[in-house]
């Protein structure tokens, strides 16, 4: 028997997901449970936005407190909550100056068209000219000017045309970079591990060396933390690892604590203050409520050392992972809690995910061949055992 809510959603929604045959109706911790009442291990934490669990109550208060005394007033007027999210932010990453959007993809649209009039204001490009690099193989949104950097043919059919100056490198592949960049050349925008392309780690030294290599020909590199930064990878920054001080990060998903959307443009002054008032801006972005649950995501990150645990147990996941005897695993990938489990084409990963839901294990693949195990940070060792032992029930032995 057809769902409900499933053939209601088919019905009057877009067909631009093709979601698992589960209806999810609430969710605690790691766990979620369906419109049947059965719980589910949650491996994907929507794509890291719930690194701190389903419904935190520390959040959860932060949200309602706010929203009981002021949502959205706009950008046009000072607000009280909006100042100390992002004095922390930027303590706590390094940078001198945040700008404040909803969406992941609106933080990288931001960093786009400062990296652009920074080029012409600051490095001296000629009006119009203004390059910008990313890698193949890259996921840094949905909106045309960012699938115009995009490899992946299905993101690109049909939206066209793209905005001009865009260029693709090898990803792992600092010599390409070099080769790349010219004297107009205003930015390098690179994820510290791929995510959606497949939970891909680039080789120790990658990042440093694309590092050297901007400042040398006054290129700002900007990392893509959306889905990576704030303890996801082991460290608050995935850049931290290699010691890389980026020029700019772009953060979201876990900053709004899984409750409500919020992301930044963090980064240095001069980059920063080539927007004068008017030139960017949002209605919703840096809302009270949002900055709200912002600063008390970022505080119980602190809190809660769950960069340390993403830490810990990534290793021992991983560990985990690696003990499976199956052939159809071709590798296992990833730093701290964002891993990869690569399985042979023959076997799709899809079937695998399906299979997995029937054991109470919720996850989806990418890339088809790669299924991401990626909990929210609170996940312990014992429900990481849940997960193994469901899998070794999955893959052939």
């Amino acid at each position: 028997m057809t769902n409900p809510f499933i053939q209601r959603e088919e019905r009057y929604g877009a067909h631009n997901y093709s979601p698992l045959p589960v209806v999810l109706t609430r969710g605690e911790g790691v766990y979620v449970w369906d419109d049947a009442g059965k719980r589910y291990l949650d491996m994907m934490s929507a794509y890291s936005a719930v690194s701190h669990g389903h419904c935190h109550p520390k959040l959860v208060a932060a949200l309602i407190e706010q929203a009981s005394k002021l949502s959205i007033v706009s950008r046009a007027f000072y607000t009280d909550k909006l100042g100390m999210f992002l004095e922390r932010a930027c303590q706590l990453t390094g940078f001198e100056k945040a700008l404040p959007m909803n969406t992941g993809a609106e933080a990288v649209e931001t960093a786009l068209k400062a990296a652009r009039k920074w080029a012409y204001t600051v490095k001296g490009v000629a009006k119009d000219e203004a390059e910008l690099i990313a890698c193949e193989g890259n996921f840094h949104g949905r909106t045309i000017a960012i699938v115009g950097l995009s490899t992946e043919k299905q993101y690109r059919d049909g939206f066209g045309p793209f905005p001009p100056g865009l260029k693709t490198i090898s990803y792992g592949d600092a010599d390409a970079l070099e080769k790349a960049i010219t004297p107009n050349t205003a930015a390098f925008l690179v994820e510290p591990i791929k995510g959606e392309g497949g939970i891909v780690v680039p080789p120790v030294g990658y990042l440093k060396a694309c590092e050297a290599i901007c400042r040398k020909h006054n290129v700002l590199m900007i990392c893509d933390e959306i889905q990576t930064g704030l303890g996801r990878t082991g460290a608050f920054l995935a850049s931290m690892h290699e010691g890389v001080k980026p020029d700019a990060v772009l953060l979201g998903k876990a900053l709004g604590g899984g409750l409500f959307p919020v992301s930044l443009f963090l980064t240095r002054k001069e980059v920063m203050d080539v927007f004068a008032p008017g030139d960017h801006g949002s209605t919703f972005g840096g809302n009270p409520l949002g900055a709200s649950v912002g600063l008390a995501a970022l505080n119980v990150l602190q809190e809660e050392k769950l960069t340390e645990r993403a830490s810990k147990l990534g290793q021992y996941f991983v560990a985990c992972l690696k003990a499976i005897k199956s052939p159809v695993i071709k590798d296992v990938r990833g730093k701290g809690l964002l891993i990869g489990l690569e399985i042979d084409e023959r076997l799709p990963a899809h079937d695998v995910c399906l299979e997995l839901l029937k054991h109470g294990i919720l996850t989806k693949e990418t890339h088809r061949t790669v299924i991401r195990f990626a909990p929210p940070l609170i996940i312990t060792e014992a429900q990481i055992d849940d997960v193994i032992a469901a899998l070794k029930k999955v893959l052939p032995g």
